[in-house]
Formats: C-alpha cells, structure tokens, sequence
C-alpha cells in the first residue's frame, strides 16, 4: 500500500495558466527516457528556468489556476516524476492534465485558494490525500484541500491506469 500522506519542501510558483509547453517544452518531445526529461521541468517558463537544479527529491510544488493547460503531452506529468517531485498541489488544473496525473498515478490535488494560503517556497507540508487536509508544518496551519476521489485514490494506490485495469478483471 502506497502512503497516503506525504511531507515535503514546498517550491511556490505564484503563476497562473502554466501551460504544457511551459512545463516541458515541444522541442524535447522527443526524448522518451523518463531519467532524461526532468531537466526540462519550467524550461519554458520565465524565471523558473533553473528549477531542475534547484529541486529536490521529495519536494511539492505549489501553483496556481488552470495548470496544465494546452496539449496533452505526458511529459508535462513525467518530467515531475523523473525529478523526484513528490506531489502537485493547484489552484485549479486543466482537464487533460488532470486526467494524465490521476492515469500516471501521480499524486495531484486541487486547493482552490493555496496561493493566499501563506505558504512560502521553503515551507515543509504534509499532504493527506484522504482527507484532503494540507498540513504547513513550518506555520503550524492547516488547508483544506478537495481530497482523492475514490477512483483517483484506486490509480495512484495501484500504481497507474493499466495496472488498476488489472485488478479489476
């Protein structure tokens, strides 16, 4: 069973409308090794550029509205994931976006409101999936967050979209 709460060092980036193309550039669609995609992560988005080499294994990046948007690359997803980045938490996210975390099994969470929160770059949280509550262990507050679906819980617990389609036959 994979855990359901997870800690971290936060990164804040206090934008709005990331796109795909901001996250992991069209140029390197090429590159299908997962190890060889997370020094692309920000590339395309202005002041975020160095992110790859400040980032660290275990760290949740916080972000603002519609995050995600654009086209439907899976690398927007897997360049987190071959950083290390342990969670995604935002304001509000695009619909393809959503969809290809929850089928990678990456851990996503909407939290309408995270940026007026007072969580700073630095901060470290705790994350509860289940129950949606988003812990700044550095401030001592709590957030609410909207948790895991069931069927979003099921994917990630099972490791992603194909290997949850196996349980169910």
């Amino acid at each position: 069973m994979k855990p359901t709460k997870i800690g971290g060092r936060v990164w804040v980036i206090p934008e709005h409308d990331i796109d795909t193309d901001m996250i992991f550039h069209n140029r390197h669609l090429a590159i299908t090794d997962l190890k060889q995609m997370g020094q692309f992560t920000f590339g395309n988005l202005k002041g975020w550029e160095d992110f790859p080499k400040r980032a660290r294994k275990g760290d949740i990046v916080v972000v603002g509205d519609n995050f995600g948007s654009g086209s439907s690359r899976q690398q927007a997803v897997d360049c987190f994931r071959s950083l290390g980045i342990s969670f995604i938490i935002c304001q509000s996210v695009g619909a393809i976006y959503k969809r290809n975390a929850i089928n990678s099994g990456f851990p996503l969470l909407i939290c309408p409101g995270i940026l007026d929160s007072g969580i700073e770059s630095g901060h470290e949280l705790e994350v509860n999936m289940v129950n949606g509550e988003i812990k700044n262990l550095t401030k001592d507050r709590m957030i609410k967050a909207q948790p895991f679906s069931r069927v979003q819980m099921d994917i990630y617990q099972a490791g992603n979209l194909f290997e949850y389609g196996k349980k169910l036959q």
